[in-house]
Parts: structure tokens; sequence; C-alpha cells
């Protein structure tokens, strides 16, 4: 029976296409960008999802927590849509996603649970054809792991209903070998003073568990985050299974890299764990 891949679609846009350069641009990302402290318990991380010119180094602090913290074998990536809108989420319904590192397969078991326990998430391809933010995460859980499996949510209504059930459904998941990916940028095309300002009240929020105030920030468009619903289901996740424990990693713009600060674009990585 042929396999059901998805395929790259943003290898030589957002990250490089040869497998060789890719590899090596990830290792050295790692290298050079080492959180200074171990984390325990951890349910999952936020992470942004730009080309790795821009959020790379973001990216592979966050990372880096759960090379160096946890043993997992699952990640559950909770992605936005940016090109498609549905009512709820949508699992892929095809065996693996594929970079140029490889094949990264699906674990069809606990994506059945979820589907059969979520009455508004299903299996299907909407919102993963041409989706970039769950793609720009799969070669840093490639490198950083010898084996992980995934569950690949796409999030396509970040209603309010919508989260807290995806987050009722995902505490019952989360173990020692399961966490949750939450892919995000923040504020989009303001000057680099404002989006501070904006991107500031996403840190806060996360950084004191004030996940219903940040998902009222996000509505009322006092903060900007396109993967908002996402960090906000991680973050409701693991205040059900009480390991309510954040910490921000790290938080820049495009500017710091374009020298551009006339139009920038927010990044942001943390990491949500428990206490020992």
């Amino acid at each position: 029976m042929t396999e059901k891949i998805r395929k790259p679609s943003v290898a030589g846009l957002f990250y490089p296409k040869d497998a060789t350069e890719l590899e090596q641009l990830v290792a050295t990302l790692l290298d050079e960008n080492i959180s200074d402290k171990k984390y325990s318990n951890v349910v999952g991380i936020v992470a942004p999802h730009a080309g790795y010119i821009y959020s790379g180094k973001t990216a592979a602090i966050a990372y880096n927590v759960l090379k160096e913290n946890i043993e997992f074998e699952t990640a559950i990536i909770l992605s936005p849509s940016h090109y498609k809108h549905f009512k709820g989420s949508c699992i892929y319904d095809g065996d693996a996603y594929e970079t140029p590192l490889g094949k990264i397969p699906i674990n069809k078991a606990l994506a059945k649970y979820i589907v059969e326990n979520t009455d508004s998430i299903y299996f299907g391809e909407d919102g993963h054809k041409e989706e970039h933010a769950l793609e720009v995460q799969l070669p840093f859980l490639q490198t950083i792991t010898d084996y992980c499996d995934i569950v690949p949510i796409v999030i396509g209504d970040q209603g309010l209903q919508y989260i807290q059930e995806l987050a009722k459904t995902l505490s019952e998941l989360v173990d020692e070998k399961t966490i949750i990916i939450a892919s995000s940028d923040l504020s989009h095309f303001h000057t680099k003073e404002t989006a501070f300002g904006l991107d500031s009240i996403v840190a806060d929020r996360i950084s004191n568990f004030e996940y219903p105030e940040l998902y009222s920030d996000l509505a009322q468009g006092n903060c900007e985050a396109c993967g908002g619903g996402g960090m906000v289901a991680l973050l409701e996740t693991a205040d059900i299974i009480g390991r309510n424990k954040t910490k921000v990693l790290s938080s820049t713009d495009s500017g710091s890299v374009s020298n551009d600060n006339s139009s920038v674009v927010g990044y942001l990585s943390a990491v949500i764990y428990g206490e020992d």
C-alpha cells in the first residue's frame, strides 16, 4: 500500500533545501543558542515559525530545552492556518511529513484518540498543503532526537470553544513521552518600537501564566500572535495537569537581522513546565 506523505512546501524558502546544508544550519543554531537552565516536567514549548535566518536562533533555544532536559517520543504540534479558514482543527490524514532530512511519521494511534474524543478536530488535509508554521518545526525535531513521531494539528478557527476543547483532550495525553509544540510568531509589520510594546504583552502574559488574559488581549487587538490559539491551548493544558510554570527564553524581531526597524515581525520562544 502506498504511503501518503506530506512533501516539503517551504524547503528552499524558509530553510535550506539541501539536506547537508540544512543539517549543518540547524546544528549550528542549536550549538550557539543554548538555554542557561534545565527544566523538569516539561509540557511543551512555544517556538516561532519564520525563515530560519530571522527566527532560527529564537527557536533553537526552545529546542535545546527539549534536547537537554527530557526524553520524548511524540510531539503534538499546534499550528495556525495562514492560508485557509475552516472550523475546528485538522490532523493530517497521511502517514508522515517529509523534510530534506527525511520522513517524520505520524502517531496514528494518538491522532485517532484526539479525533475520537474532540468534536471539533477531524482528519483531512485542510490547512496542511502549504502551511509553513508546522513544517519549519520539523528539522529541529529531527536534529535533536534519534526518533520522534508527530501529531500535526492545524487550527483553522481559534475560537475559544475550540481552544478549550483541544486543551481538555491534550491534557489527557501529555506525559514524559509526549510534549506539545505551539508554533507562533508575534506582531507583524509594525515599527520596532510598536512591536516591542505589543510583543511585551504576550511575553508578560506567558511569564505570569495568564492565559485567559492572553486570549482576551489577542481577541481585543491589544497584542498579536498568529498562533495565539495554540499558545493558549498549551498553557491551559498545562494548567489542567498542574504544571503551571513558564519561562520566556527569547524575544526578538526581524529587524535584529535585517536592520530594517520600520516594519518588523516579532518572535518569542518559551517553555512550559512543572515543579520537580
